[in-house]
């Protein structure tokens, strides 16, 4: 069958293709072509500002055309030349050449890819496209959903809610910090994912300028090669074999797999307080919960992000595992494993997508909320021996243990009976009884 969304084997160029078919413009083998084309064309131009070679200006401009131009049609063309070669980066080297001839540019023809070998185009082209991925697309997606849970946080700053601690009632918190958590959580690992470096490799056929030394003995070729790096946007790593150490690589998969971990951790909350009630959701008209069960609106936007992210997961897993390990100066099991990091990246944004989603459709079930409070007003028992600890009265703990541990039913009389059979003055008597599961929520940061 021809190629559609309805016929890819996988759900990212299938049943999810409207939603994250803008990454191929990072991630494709045509967007890996267009980087390379960049690249090469940007060395060849850095030789001609160097004065190694001399291009004309309408060479130089057709050049940067060609460049910023590059498109579906130029790609079939190196597929095409590839087809002969057999290798896909000395396709993408002749391709040039080909387009440098018939724009006056026959006399510099060999030096295009002069002294380099594929990896020094990979290692630029792959982490180049990865960086524009992560800033044009992958930081706005999550830097906007930390942003709508701030603001849901803070819709939701003054709702008292029960806490649950091994899933049993525990102390009463309220619902805006519980979201600042998450909050908190993702500004920390997106602060630390910002400050890991990109980074290439660029140093010929095993990281020692070999070829362009043996050429050019008295030119600093590691100075040129820093400041060449350098003007692509990325570091220069120093000391390489034929490939760049990816090590900084793994550390981003590394850091978005545990912001992804936040994120799994926030769907499964908001799935257990929609079990809970704590949330009802919005539901349009048309849609279906369950094929057998008319009633039912399911917490989907969740469990799909929660799935992705997952996928996601497993995949930065393996490539930051795999990507930094290789056997002495390099072997090919690189090549394979990068054409894929756009995968998880992929799944990562659906996720990110339900969220929002999900979001979007939480109503707080306000009556719920409150009545799981007055369902349990043991959780005040804290509270009264910590306040009765101050005022040295003997062994709080263990009698307020002995009055609502295992109990099968302690509500706001039996709290209040308690009280009054205290042997403390009538003031103190007084102030405990103004603690309920409502107020007992403690303060924390503004925000």
């Amino acid at each position: 069958m021809e190629l559609s969304p309805l016929t890819a084997v996988s759900a990212i160029d299938g049943r999810y293709r409207n939603q994250v078919h803008h990454l191929d413009e990072y991630f494709s083998e045509y967007a890996l072509m267009k980087y390379r084309v960049w690249v090469e064309i940007e060395y060849l131009l850095f030789l001609e500002k160097k004065k190694v070679i001399k291009l004309a200006v309408r060479t130089q401009k057709a050049l940067r055309q060609l460049a910023a131009d590059f498109g579906p049609d130029d790609a079939q063309e190196i597929k095409r030349i590839e087809a002969t070669t057999n290798h896909d980066v000395k396709a993408v080297e002749y391709f040039i050449k080909e387009r440098l001839e018939k724009n006056g540019g026959a006399a510099a023809r060999e030096w295009v890819h002069f002294g380099l070998t594929s990896q020094d185009i990979n290692n630029t082209a792959v982490p180049l496209s990865w960086k524009h991925a992560l800033e044009y697309e992958y930081l706005p997606a999550v830097l906007n959903l930390q942003t709508a849970l701030r603001v849901v946080a803070d819709n939701w700053r003054d709702i008292p809610m029960l806490a649950h601690t091994h899933g049993q009632p525990a102390s009463p918190t309220r619902l805006g910090k519980e979201i600042m958590v998450f909050v908190e959580r993702l500004g920390n690992q997106i602060e630390q994912l910002l400050h890991i470096p990109f980074t290439g490799k660029f140093g010929g056929a095993t990281g020692n300028f070999n070829a362009h030394h043996i050429a050019f003995p008295k030119t600093d070729w590691v100075k040129w090669g820093n400041e060449f790096v350098e003007g692509l946007g990325l570091q220069r790593q120093q000391f390489t074999t034929q490939i760049e150490h990816y090590d900084n690589l793994a550390a981003h998969f590394d850091c978005i797999k545990r912001i992804n971990n936040i994120l799994l951790d926030f769907c499964r909350d908001i799935w257990s307080y929609v079990s809970m009630e704590y949330f009802k959701q919005k539901t349009k008209k048309g849609e279906v919960g369950s094929s057998a069960m008319p009633h039912k609106v399911n917490p989907i936007d969740f469990e799909n992000a929660e799935g992705n992210l997952g996928m996601a997961n497993a995949l930065f897993e393996h490539l930051a595992a795999k990507l930094p390990v290789s056997r002495l100066q390099r072997d090919l099991t690189d090549s394979t494993v990068l054409r894929n990091i756009g995968v998880p990246l992929a799944h990562t944004l659906l996720a990110i997508k339900s969220i929002e989603k999900g979001l979007n459709k939480l109503v707080v079930n306000d009556a719920r909320i409150y009545q799981d409070l007055e369902d349990n007003w043991p959780v005040v028992a804290e509270a009264i021996q910590t306040v009765l600890r101050k005022e040295n009265f003997p062994n709080p703990y263990e009698a307020l243990k002995e009055l609502t541990r295992g109990k099968e039913k302690i509500d706001k009389k039996a709290i209040h009976s308690f009280i009054d059979g205290l042997k403390v003055t009538a003031e103190l008597k007084k102030r405990l009884k103004a603690i309920t599961p409502h107020n007992y929520t403690g303060i924390t940061a503004s925000y």
